[in-house]
């Protein structure tokens, strides 16, 4: 769908008679249709420059040139330094408003996956998809912020708005400590009334879905000890199980007895023999042994994704139970590191996405329905929805994300811009409380 004259006629029409609080949307629209090729070229230059996680010169420059729009625009833009976390730093950026209407935080992320390693580079538009690394996760997603604010300044809304942009340079890679690596986007959502993340909107058979929920991702880690010697003496009383078979009746019992809804638990990772070792990084595995040598030791490494807090602490202590029972002979522990934390489905999140659709009716888009949250990873919204109404995949039409090819719907850019700048608007002329 592409922002076409006969979009924006529509849309005009579409908010007569005006209410105070939509008299300046016409505007709005004029100066996202205006910024479009201006929104191109700066995606392009962002794209062209190499960003991913590990890359912290990259990283900050593209923080430096998201940083300059910013200020631009008003904002108090200001780099705050991650080193300690062994990554580059984040952008927090605070536009002072009026002080009456919603505070409104707007979330993107800096760095790629693509290290400068990575074969996949450059620039290039085929028709209206560009095709990029990082095209669409996430600097689709930081065009559109800026956009959006753009457009409110051109039509005077941005002045009383409170507004508060944060983009991690460690999304795709969160830095460590994670307190520490998300700090400052905590405190932005204990600011905020209103969070909006600018990861890819959610699309499926050509339709647009709203995000109000997204699982949590928690790494694991399984490590189990046997006693070896010759394998005939397996299963006796003096030798037991071995770590192998310790390894396996754990993770069978996981597949068996921990699966509900919205519950996943990938193995992504396991080995075990005599010896096996595990690799510092946690990627990989080593393992030697023969086949008349009983296993001394094993690991296995997956992930855990709950829809909720309770969900995941339920599914942790159950996993932690599982891995108590050891067989005889054999002793095995588990450990857990959260990266994102669950951003449940809300009531709060599913009004402001009423919101959203009431923007789209106005506009003479479709409505958006709520997404299914299986069907999406982790975000840094996650680290606010408990603080603050959440709604993610604000940002640009795409596909191919993390791989070669990963391509972005130019059009999607201001249509989406288009939908923030009326919803910020509408927030920020709506006073705290209500």
């Amino acid at each position: 769908m592409t922002l076409r004259p006969i979009l924006f006629a529509a849309a005009m029409a579409a908010l007569l008679p005006l209410t105070p609080s939509t008299a300046q949307e016409p505007a709005l629209a004029a100066a996202v249709k205006a910024d479009a090729a201006r929104g191109e070229a700066l995606l392009k230059t962002l794209v062209e420059q190499n960003s991913g996680s590990r890359n912290l010169a990259g990283v900050k420059r593209v923080g430096e040139l998201v940083r300059a729009e910013l200020t631009e625009l008003g904002f108090d833009a200001r780099w705050v330094d991650m080193r300690e976390t062994g990554r580059a730093g984040h952008v927090v950026a605070t536009h002072r408003g009026n002080g009456k209407g919603k505070r409104v935080l707007m979330i993107g992320h800096l760095d790629t996956v693509f290290e400068p390693d990575n074969g996949f580079t450059g620039w290039k538009v085929e028709g209206r998809r560009a095709i990029g690394p990082g095209v669409v996760d996430d600097k689709g997603g930081m065009v559109v912020i800026l956009q959006a604010l753009r457009a409110m300044k051109a039509a005077g809304t941005l002045a009383r708005a409170d507004i508060m942009v944060v983009m991690t340079g460690d999304e795709e890679a969160t830095g460590r400590p994670l307190d520490v690596a998300r700090r400052d986007l905590i405190a932005a959502g204990d600011w905020a009334d209103i969070a909006l993340e600018y990861e890819a909107v959610a699309t499926e058979d050509g339709r647009e879905f709203g995000t109000t929920a997204r699982r949590s991702s928690t790494s694991w880690t399984l490590s189990v000890r046997g006693k070896t010697g010759h394998s005939s003496g397996i299963f006796n009383a003096a030798l037991g199980y071995g770590a192998n078979y310790e390894l396996a009746r754990i993770l069978d019992t996981f597949r068996r007895e921990l699966a509900e809804q919205y519950l996943t638990y990938n193995v992504g990772i396991m080995g075990g023999g005599a010896p096996a070792a595990l690799a510092e990084s946690g990627d990989s595995v080593t393992a030697s042994g023969k086949t008349n040598i009983i296993a001394e030791t094993a690991f296995a490494r997956g992930d855990l994704r709950a829809l909720t807090r309770e969900q995941n602490d339920r599914t942790i202590a159950r996993m932690k139970a599982i891995v108590a029972a050891s067989l005889p002979g054999t002793q095995a522990e588990i450990q857990f590191a959260e990266s994102y934390p669950p951003m449940a489905p809300t009531a709060g999140n599913r009004a402001l996405l009423a919101e959203l659709n009431r923007v789209n009716r106005d506009l003479g888009l479709p409505e958006m329905a709520e997404f299914d949250p299986a069907k999406r990873g982790a975000a840094d919204s996650s680290f606010v929805a408990d603080r603050a109404d959440t709604l993610g995949g604000m940002g640009p039409a795409g596909g191919n994300a993390h791989a070669a090819g990963e391509w972005v719907d130019l059009d999607s850019i201001p249509r989406q811009a288009l939908r923030s700048a009326m919803l910020i608007t509408r927030l920020s002329q709506t006073p705290r409380g209500n």
